[in-house]
């Protein structure tokens, strides 16, 4: 079994961040570069977070064998080392070796291979594609010269920093240059920013997931917080189809000033591939023939104008589709809650929907999750597994916050998280040492990143599931990935006690720390940053639990979901009004189609049968005089003829009024006095895009 573990979850891991890729990034439309490199980076985490419990085991392991060896000396021997001082271990509990043990001279060379390969990626590689995957140019030398430019100063602000530091070292006389203390500057560096960073994210993470938990068990608060994000996602679903519409105007008057042979004519029709279909085809309708553009003396858009609409070419048409589909998923989301709160007092225990779901469900899972069980967990076992997880959630949170505050405390120990893995270390229950970090560890990156994943940076940074997030997001979300896991973990072997440079024990230190380096070489962080500042957590906490952030975006004009705000109900008024009209609207679609198709049961079959019985019988004469009649009176007939089975047409299939804006259908004409609607289909309530989305 000795690295069967590791290459087990080295297997495991990589399928799991694929996964979750799938899940948000788009394999068919994105560039094959951008896939690859948000794959490594959230793979190189991923696996950092799920390997360092299999190092801390080996490490005890090795302590015990150090230990062992050093417990009975020879006589007359002096012999001192760097564990001499360790305790002795006892008889009843002897070393051997634990089953997911890594042979010596591994964990040293995969960190090191994984720690810079991941700090590669964060400062040099995907700051670069980032940029590169945003530009509008039309070639790889172009787009390659505008991510240089922008990231020029991105890179000269972390040189900035790292040359800070470096004068440090070298003013300090006690201090020498060397390659290995150069290293652990730029360490230091790097994972002071992303402890920084870490610190902001926890705070935010340990209230609020918990809560999320404990507000999900209440249906009417979901419900409610479901009509504000309608009504909120209708604003901007509104405002993406208004950009959509002038930037496909500006790719209409440029097509249609560069003709075929203009030289920048080959820009035009990259711009165009980049247009939704409906776009290409109107426009491809109205191109006129060939014209010499030397005939006529019109001004020309230059290279750079067309650079710059191809870059909001690209980001319109990718807001677009992506408003499009979350609002097809808000409203399946808002119907099915609706659906929960009418079962709920439902006499027969059986789950009925509203409306059918359009794909065909699994024949397994579709006899154990019948509507009788999906009633009793939907109604009944959800509400309350959701607040028993809500409570677990909240002592991990309270465990991390205590351990936070309290970890530099070596004698007595009060972190939790060192009391637990050192009363495994007596016992050396490997299997207990390694659960306990797994899950320690996993808590605490559970807080971190699923802030990643619900922060939102205006438009600029957004990660939306269901295959919706641009290349830009993508990459961004791969940097803070790799900035924020290094000092994620040596945080928590700080909480645990495993760093030496914090419990300033003379033990073996892990494989993770040792490629660190020693951090006394900037003591004023080892002894201090890294000491005090992780007890801002608490601050964080606090601040979080009374929504201090979501308050003050509030008044800033971002509108967020605040249960006593009058903003809030008016807009949950609206989100209200928004669902009840699409739900109107399908079930008028539902019930044509359902008309449709008795029509057809009905009618079909005697229709085919006596069109078939007439075709039969007609003598090929009648046959032939009546096509050459019928051909005869088409121009006469076809404007009557089109109208009265356009008419017939339109009755069989109960067709909306031709508005062709689907958000303002309504079913009386009175409420269209009463409707919360602006000229060129802006809302009254107006709101803008927030920093966080979920705050």
């Amino acid at each position: 079994m000795s690295g069967a573990a590791l290459g087990l979850e080295i297997v495991f891991v990589f399928f799991l961040a694929l996964f979750l890729l799938h899940r948000y990034g788009d394999f068919k439309k994105q560039h094959r570069l951008v896939i690859v490199g948000t794959l490594l980076a959230w793979y190189l985490c991923f696996l950092i977070v799920f390997i360092l419990p299999l190092d801390v085991s080996t490490t005890i392991y090795n302590r015990c064998k150090h230990a062992a060896a050093n417990s009975s000396p020879p006589e007359n021997s002096n012999i001192t080392g760097l564990y001499a001082t360790a305790t002795p271990v006892p008889s009843q509990h002897p070393c051997f070796k634990p089953w997911s043990y890594i042979p010596d001279g591994i964990m040293p060379i995969f960190w090191r291979v994984v720690y810079w390969t991941s700090q590669f990626l964060t400062w040099i590689l995907l700051p670069f594609m980032q940029s590169y995957a945003r530009s509008g140019g039309f070639s790889i030398t172009g787009k390659i010269k505008t991510a240089l430019i922008e990231n020029a100063i991105y890179y000269g602000t972390y040189l900035l920093i790292f040359g800070a530091f470096l004068i440090y070292v070298a003013v300090n006389p006690h201090l020498h240059l060397e390659w290995n203390q150069l290293q652990t500057i730029g360490i230091a560096a790097a994972n002071t920013w992303g402890l920084f960073l870490l610190v902001l994210l926890l705070g935010y993470g340990l209230v609020e997931i918990p809560r999320s938990y404990w507000n999900g068990a209440k249906r009417g608060y979901l419900l409610m917080k479901t009509y504000f994000k309608a009504a909120k996602l209708m604003t901007e679903k509104a405002d993406a189809e208004e950009t959509l519409e002038d930037v496909m105007e500006e790719v209409r008057k440029v097509n249609e000033s560069i003709k075929y042979n203009h030289p920048l004519r080959k820009c035009v029709d990259t711009i165009l591939k980049k247009c939704p279909t409906e776009y290409q085809e109107k426009m491809g309708r109205n191109m006129d023939d060939y014209e010499d553009f030397d005939e006529k003396h019109n001004t020309y858009p230059s290279e750079k104008s067309l650079v710059k609409l191809h870059k909001q070419v690209i980001y319109s048409v990718q807001r677009h589709r992506r408003t499009q589909v979350q609002w097809r998923i808000l409203l399946e989301q808002a119907f099915y809650l609706e659906d929960v709160a009418k079962n709920e007092t439902s006499a027969t225990r059986q789950f009925v929907h509203t409306f059918q779901s359009p794909e065909p469900e699994n024949k397994f899972i579709q006899y154990f999750y019948n509507p009788t069980v999906e009633w009793y967990w939907e109604c009944l076992l959800r509400p309350w597994f959701y607040r028993i997880l809500a409570v677990v959630l909240s002592v991990f949170s309270v465990i991390v916050v205590w351990s936070e505050c309290t970890f530099f405390s070596t004698t007595p120990v009060l972190s939790l998280f060192a009391v637990f893995i050192q009363l495994a270390e007596k016992t050396y229950n490997y299997i207990y040492i390694e659960i306990a970090c797994f899950l320690s560890i996993f808590f605490l990156s559970i807080c971190v990143y699923s802030t990643v994943f619900r922060i939102r940076v205006f438009n600029y940074y957004y990660l939306a599931s269901h295959h919706q997030t641009d290349a830009y997001s993508l990459l961004f979300s791969g940097m803070l990935f790799c900035r924020l896991t290094p000092p994620l973990c040596l945080n928590f072997l700080g909480l645990t006690h495993m760093d030496s440079s914090i419990s300033h024990q003379n033990t073996q230190p892990t494989a993770y720390t040792s490629i660190m380096g020693s951090m006394k070489v900037l003591s004023f962080i080892a002894d201090g940053f890294y000491i005090y500042y992780p007890m801002l957590v608490v601050i964080l906490c606090i601040a979080t639990y009374f929504s201090l952030g979501t308050r003050c975006l509030n008044l800033l004009g971002f509108q967020q979901f605040m249960g006593d705000n009058d903003m809030t109900s008016d807009l949950v008024d609206e989100g209200k009004e928004l669902i009840r009209r699409e739900k109107r609207k399908r079930q008028r679609q539902e019930e044509g189609e359902n008309r449709r198709r008795e029509w057809k049961e009905r009618y079909g079959h005697n229709r085919e049968d006596s069109t078939r019985n007439r075709n039969i019988h007609i003598d090929p004469k009648e046959s032939n005089l009546s096509d050459l009649s019928t051909t005869r009176s088409a121009s006469k007939y076809t404007r009557v003829n089109n109208r009265t089975e356009r008419d017939r047409i339109e009755l069989l299939q109960d067709v909306e009024p031709l508005d062709f804006n689907a958000e303002t259908f309504t079913d009386d004409p009175l409420e269209s006095k009463s409707e919360r609607y602006q000229p060129g289909g802006r809302y009254l309530s107006m709101s803008q895009t927030g920093i966080f989305d979920d705050v």
